[in-house]
């Protein structure tokens, strides 16, 4: 999408509760050494999702991750841009790409990706950072880690198109919900409501059947499910749960 088409897009929507999957596509994203190393099945598995019902695709495993060493910067473009340059060439699903990397967000949003958030520990200018990303084309989001003061929004937010609210520490998938994250949201909830933008409020990690009807109450209208999607033999039908403790 360009950025009027995303823009046409996201007001259709109108806040209303977004599903996004969520492919992590470097060797230190999981335990299990990487989902979706491969960017062949990393796209079938993202078309998959797509198919049964997700609204946006982030592409993961990028280097907010902290037993990333083993992965250098090089590799990370190689893996991460290769999935978004098949992807965009097989649909106009938003795409969505999370990194601490200036050089990674502005090559993705070049490759295709519609959404870029980053995270403030990665940058000595939060507001240049959000700016550069909007210069390019591309949709801002910042990223806040459970740890991190949601006092960095202060100054910003009334710049941003997303809040990702991270419930929990990067670094592997199938990790446990932080229940504190949900009094995070409600806080968000209040400054986006505060601001009079329309600024999606995006939750990732531990999002399950369990969990996404808590953090929807909290006040989050956009949900990334990784594990809790493809750790299923139907997407369809989990996509369809998800989607039905929300709305």
């Amino acid at each position: 999408m360009n950025i009027s088409e995303l823009n046409d897009w996201l007001i259709s929507k109108n806040q209303q509760p977004l599903i996004m999957g969520i492919l992590n596509v470097t060797p230190d994203s999981f335990t299990d050494g990487g989902k979706f190393l491969d960017p062949t099945n990393a796209v079938n598995h993202a078309m998959d999702m797509i198919a049964n019902g997700a609204d946006i695709i982030d592409i993961g495993g990028e280097s907010t991750r902290p037993f990333s060493d083993s992965v250098s910067e090089k590799e990370e473009l190689a893996r991460v841009l290769s999935v978004i340059e098949r992807l965009r060439k097989k649909t106009d699903t938003v795409i969505s790409i999370d990194t601490t990397k200036s050089s990674v967000a502005d090559r993705a949003c070049n490759a295709g990706a519609d959404l870029i958030s980053f995270h403030p520990e990665a940058t000595k200018h939060v507001h240049r950072s959000i700016n550069a990303i909007k210069d390019a084309g591309c949709k801002a989001g910042l990223a806040i880690n459970p740890g991190t003061s949601l006092n960095v929004l202060d100054d910003v937010i009334e710049e941003l198109d997303l809040v990702l609210l991270m419930s929990v520490n990067p670094g592997f998938g199938g990790q446990s919900f932080i229940s504190g994250t949900l009094n995070k949201i409600e806080k968000v909830r209040q400054m986006i409501d505060a601001s009079g933008k329309d600024i999606r409020l995006e939750v990732d990690g531990g999002v399950n059947l369990n969990t996404i009807g808590d953090v929807a109450a909290a006040g989050a209208d956009t949900f990334v499910a990784g594990s809790a999607i493809f750790g299923t033999d139907n997407y369809e039908d989990t996509i369809s749960k998800l989607r039905a403790q929300i709305s």
